[in-house]
C-alpha cells in the first residue's frame, strides 16, 4: 500500500495535470482519485471491505465534504457567522482563522516526544505546517495558507475536530 507522502504526491501531480481520474490497486487495496470540475479532490480507497474516504488539503479551493460525511454539527459550524468582532472585544486581534479541512483528530506535534509545530506567537508563512489532522489512520499535514503570527490556538492536542472548525487564529503581516 502507498504511504501518506506518496498519496499526497500523487494528489499534487494529478491536481496539476489534466488527469481527472486515477486508480491504483495492489494486494487487495485500492486507491482511487477523482478530480471534480470545481477543483475539489476526492480520494476513496478500500482495504478489504473497509471503505476509506479521505480529502486532501488544497490551497486552490476549499474542500467540501461528501454529503454523507457532513453531519448536522459540521453544517452548523460551516454556517456559523464569524465571531471575529465579539472576540476582538475580548482582546483577541486576528485577521484569519485556520480551519480543519476534515473531521479527525488534531495533533499539535509530529510525534509525542517532539515539539509542537507552532505555538502562540509563532511566525508562519503560507506553506508552514501548523498541525496534523488524523482521519482514518491517515495523517494530514495542515498548512497555514497565510503569512502572519499565531495569536490563539483554539483546540487541544488529541482533540476531535469537525470539518470547518477553527483551529488557529492568525494576525496577518
Amino acid at each position: 500500500m502507498l504511504n501518506v507522502q506518496e498519496i499526497q504526491e500523487i494528489i499534487k501531480l494529478i491536481d496539476k495535470s489534466s488527469i481527472t481520474e486515477f486508480t491504483y490497486e495492489t494486494e487487495g487495496a485500492t486507491v482511487s482519485l477523482k478530480k471534480s470540475s470545481n477543483a475539489e479532490t476526492d480520494v476513496a480507497g478500500q482495504a478489504g471491505s473497509a471503505p476509506l474516504v479521505q480529502q486532501p488539503v488544497s490551497k486552490e479551493a476549499p474542500i467540501q465534504p461528501q454529503p454523507s460525511q457532513q453531519g448536522e454539527e459540521a453544517k452548523q459550524a460551516a454556517a456559523k457567522p464569524d465571531d471575529k468582532e465579539s472576540d476582538k472585544g475580548a482582546g483577541i486581534d486576528y485577521d484569519y482563522e485556520i480551519v480543519s479541512p476534515m473531521v479527525g483528530t488534531f495533533y499539535e506535534k509530529p510525534a509525542p516526544e517532539s515539539d509542537p509545530y507552532v505555538s502562540k506567537g509563532s511566525k508562519v508563512s503560507d506553506d508552514t505546517v501548523v498541525c496534523i489532522v488524523e482521519a482514518m489512520k491517515l495523517f494530514n499535514e495542515i498548512e497555514a495558507e497565510v503569512s502572519g503570527e499565531i495569536v490563539q490556538i483554539l483546540v487541544e492536542d488529541g482533540e476531535l475536530v469537525e470539518y470547518g472548525q477553527p483551529l488557529f487564529r492568525v494576525k496577518k503581516q
